[in-house]
């Protein structure tokens, strides 16, 4: 459907990416209140960045979700379920009506993201910090099948505070996984208030260079810059590197934006009405 397995992703162009992103902010805003429960903030910062990686770079197969040299995309902020989701709607695992179902019982989108529950999820998410050791496997695992699959990883900022991530890293540079790109939503809240608040992991551009990766810092809301550092990314292959996206929490809904109440709230009828109006 929309798999391209010689150059990946989707062939899509800056503008129509952008389009891809509205319809799935439309998406997450409509599940989250339809459950009354889930994370939006988090999602909405994501989007973008998640939306660039399919559209662009991603080899999957929608028909054959257990092609086993597909690339692999590990979403280790797993409590960002519905952009996941959304975009998996929007390539073709799933379908409207699986989205309404989010958080309910049996359905196959449930409030964290779980390989065994939806067809498109390469990892199973619910505590944090977890993902980037699962990502260094699946590129280790790579390179003794002898594959060339890439294998991306998004992180969330606040996540960047657990230690099992920088074992990765410092893991990841060791054994020169050039397979391996990690995406870190940098938006600066975490579940209860903003990073500088909680426990501030201040320069992680520096720290990760420390360990040896390369670095690229972008806006993740600007998609033609998403796409370049992408490509960049995709190009190098002799170690671990990493996109720092500066991002807004709640992106593209005024009254979520940088509001630390909704990292995991869903909006009222009348919050969602506004939500609604302001991303048609």
């Amino acid at each position: 459907m929309y798999v391209n397995k010689g150059t990946g992703g989707m062939g899509l162009d800056v503008s129509q990416l952008q389009e891809l992103s509205r319809k799935c902010r439309l998406s997450i805003i409509e599940m989250v209140h339809k459950a009354g429960a889930g994370h939006p903030g988090g999602s909405l910062s994501a989007i973008d960045l998640i939306v660039g990686l399919y559209g662009t770079r991603l080899r999957i197969d929608p028909e054959n979700p257990d092609w086993s040299d597909r690339d692999r995309f590990i979403m280790s902020k797993g409590h960002a379920s519905p952009a996941m989701y959304s975009i998996l709607h929007q390539v073709g695992y799933l379908n409207h009506d699986d989205l309404m179902g989010f958080r309910t019982m049996g359905s196959v989108c449930q409030g964290h993201i779980d390989m065994k529950w939806t067809d498109g999820v390469d990892f199973s998410a619910g505590s944090l910090g977890m993902g980037l050791s699962f990502g260094l496997g699946c590129a280790l695992a790579a390179r003794m099948d002898g594959s060339e699959r890439e294998i991306w990883v998004m992180l969330g900022d606040g996540e960047m505070q657990e230690g099992q991530v920088w074992e990765a890293a410092m893991a990841a540079n060791y054994h020169s996984v050039g397979n391996l790109k990690a995406v870190i939503d940098r938006n600066r809240i975490q579940n209860d208030d903003f990073l500088e608040v909680q426990m501030e992991i201040g320069d992680i551009a520096a720290k990760l260079v420390s360990f040896g990766w390369a670095v690229k810092e972008i806006d993740g809301h600007r998609m033609s810059e998403i796409v370049d550092a992408l490509e960049w990314a995709a190009e190098i292959n002799d170690g671990p590197c990493a996109i720092i996206a500066h991002t807004v929490k709640g992106k593209g809904v005024s009254f979520m934006e940088n509001n630390p109440s909704f990292h995991g709230k869903a909006p009222t009828d009348e919050e969602f009405v506004v939500a609604m109006e302001e991303l048609k």
